[in-house]
């Protein structure tokens, strides 16, 4: 990329961190958290705030209030029928073409479909869709998906709701690697900000988050300290991570015998 912000679709955005709206104390609570972490992406789910059916109007009106940019997602579907009717109700409600697609292969863990995942994606796109992918971290998908043409794709770092972190830093990695181009969002998974800072040490572009904020103890504090560890793991990837060694390697160099030395033995 030629610059450092974000790049989503062509929109340059100065925040790395995408939140979601669910799961919020209050409306009040969700509305501060947001603030507090400077994201300038929120996710919303058409089925909880349907502002044309007065869903949700308090919720609507702290949303409207926030002047973010509205990522609508296709959360619950499980056919690409429904996903793409979702998407389409979506764009007509929240007025973007912005869509982060969902599509569930299996309630056990809520793991996405990759095969219909891609006959989604191709729809949508064919229809004017930016579409934002939701998938696994599986390197064959993300090609897939990028030949489709899309420009961001969102692998898991572990199950959604789970909390675990990067199951596979490894996946995660080939996909950055393979294609340096794109704009990768690790979604979901993320539990700690430490999970967050490691995920953007790999040179993952941003994160998208909901239930680690939205559920602690103080959303307001655990947003910000997301918003923190982001930026850290940002600068840590820019600034050239070293590589793990397998032995001990002094940090004092050894060429030239040290002053003491020379001293004692003078």
């Amino acid at each position: 990329m030629t610059t450092d912000r974000l790049n989503i679709y062509g929109t340059q955005l100065d925040s790395r961190m995408l939140i979601g709206s669910a799961l919020y104390p209050s409306p009040d609570v969700m509305q501060q958290s947001i603030q507090a972490c400077g994201a300038q992406v929120v996710t919303l789910s058409l089925s909880r705030q349907n502002p044309q059916a007065n869903g949700g109007a308090s919720f609507w009106d702290k949303i409207k209030s926030l002047g973010l940019h509205l990522l609508p997602n296709t959360a619950g579907c499980h056919s690409v029928s429904e996903a793409v009717n979702m998407a389409k109700m979506s764009r007509e409600l929240f007025q973007t073409d912005w869509v982060k697609l969902e599509l569930v292969g299996d309630d056990y863990n809520l793991q996405p479909d990759p095969i219909e995942l891609v006959k989604a994606t191709e729809i949508l796109l064919n229809d004017g869709f930016k579409v934002l992918p939701y998938c696994t971290d599986d390197l064959v998908i993300a090609r897939h998906l990028v030949e489709l043409g899309c420009e961001v794709i969102m692998p898991w770092g572990s199950p959604i709701g789970t909390a675990k972190g990067l199951l596979n830093p490894y996946a995660l990695q080939a996909i950055r690697d393979r294609f340096p181009e794109i704009t990768l969002i690790v979604d979901s998974g993320i539990g700690k900000p430490s999970h967050a800072t490691q995920a953007l040490e790999l040179g993952v572009d941003a994160i998208l988050l909901n239930t680690a904020v939205a559920q602690a103890k103080n959303p307001v504090m655990m947003a910000t300290a997301f918003a923190r560890a982001i930026e850290a793991g940002r600068l840590a990837y820019q600034g050239g991570l070293i590589n793990e060694r397998s032995t001990a390697k002094p940090s004092t160099p050894t060429l030239d015998k040290p002053f003491w030395h020379q001293v004692k033995n003078g």
